[in-house]
């Protein structure tokens, strides 16, 4: 268990043949959202893939422009998101394309209640060894996968008015901990040349997050007759969103956070989210937290409630911008 962790965490090839599914085999679900894939090389060399959506209405020279980089979830079936009464996409965990009917219905619920000439983009990061990107996948191979992204992000998207990070499950911690290395970043950037390197981050969105690896190996495994909750002083991965969040207490400029909870998780105790409420209050961050009823852990965005929370938190984001 501990010599094949980042097989057990990650599975970037479960179900069989996700690496092969391409943004093409979606494309009728995700209309009239256009998808597109970006290939972009990180610090180490390794060349990963990401998913660029906009709706095909939005105004290319909106008066605002909203990026979201969404971080995915790892190794277990996500979403069943039904685009009419007659169609269901049946998605999963290993590749980014099934994910992008659920993320497109977020960006046509924010075309559609756009009063504003507002253009919202959403940037789907696809780890190293999941789907077409290629290395393999580690906790330290996705910090780099998320600092390049961030990179390329500051040059591709220069007049951006409202920056967002969203993660599910494990993306959360990837989510928290890229926004505390880019947080780090930016105030060495603004100490030595009097300006940060890239957009401020104005708001994380954490769908379904836990605290750490390590909280999830106590609640999975709560039996103490059990030898895996004493395994943590092995572990490679640990994704501590509590660390991360105490990290961007401490700066001058907090983003906004809104926690998604799925009320019926199976896999992330409610305690979790409760944590990261009172950590978040403790430093002064403003957090709002959303428990979806009757939702499973991957099934937050197949629930109006859970896409309307955060369709609802983006668009108080662009008007209080």
């Amino acid at each position: 268990m501990v010599i094949f962790q980042n097989k057990i965490i990650y599975m970037p090839s479960m179900p069989p043949f996700s690496r092969s599914e391409t943004i093409d085999d979606y494309a009728q679900a995700c209309a009239p959202v256009v998808w597109k894939e970006k290939r972009i090389m990180t610090g180490d060399g390794v060349e990963i893939a990401l998913a660029i959506g906009v709706a095909e209405n939005e105004e290319a020279n909106g008066e605002k422009e909203v990026l979201v980089l969404y971080f995915q979830g790892c190794g277990t079936p996500y979403v069943n998101v039904c685009t009419d009464v007659d169609m269901c996409i049946y998605s999963n965990g290993g590749s980014i394309p099934p994910r992008l009917p659920g993320l497109s219905l977020v960006l046509k619920a924010l075309s559609a209640s756009s009063q504003e000439r507002t253009k919202y983009t959403i940037v789907a990061l696809s780890y190293r060894g999941f789907w077409t990107s290629n290395g393999r996948t580690s906790e330290q191979g996705i910090k780099l996968d998320a600092a390049a992204t961030l990179a390329w992000l500051a040059g591709a998207y220069p007049k951006v008015s409202t920056f967002i990070l969203w993660g599910q499950s494990i993306g959360a911690g990837v989510a928290t901990t890229a926004a505390a290395a880019y947080q780090i970043q930016a105030n060495k950037g603004l100490a030595r040349r009097g300006r940060s390197t890239g957009p401020k981050i104005d708001a994380l969105i954490l769908e379904t997050p836990f605290t750490s690896v390590r909280m999830m190996l106590t609640a999975m495994y709560p039996q103490k007759w059990l030898p895996y909750r004493y395994l943590y002083p092995f572990l490679r991965n640990h994704w501590d969103s509590r660390q991360a969040l105490e990290q961007i207490a401490k700066g001058s400029e907090k983003p906004r956070i809104l926690i998604l909870q799925c009320g019926e998780d199976e896999i992330v105790p409610s305690s979790h989210g409760e944590e990261l409420e009172e950590i978040c209050k403790a430093g002064n961050i403003a957090i709002e937290r959303t428990i979806v009823k009757d939702a499973l852990h991957h099934e937050a965005l197949t629930k109006y409630q859970g896409r309307k929370a955060v369709t609802e938190f983006i668009r108080g984001l662009v008007t209080k911008g």
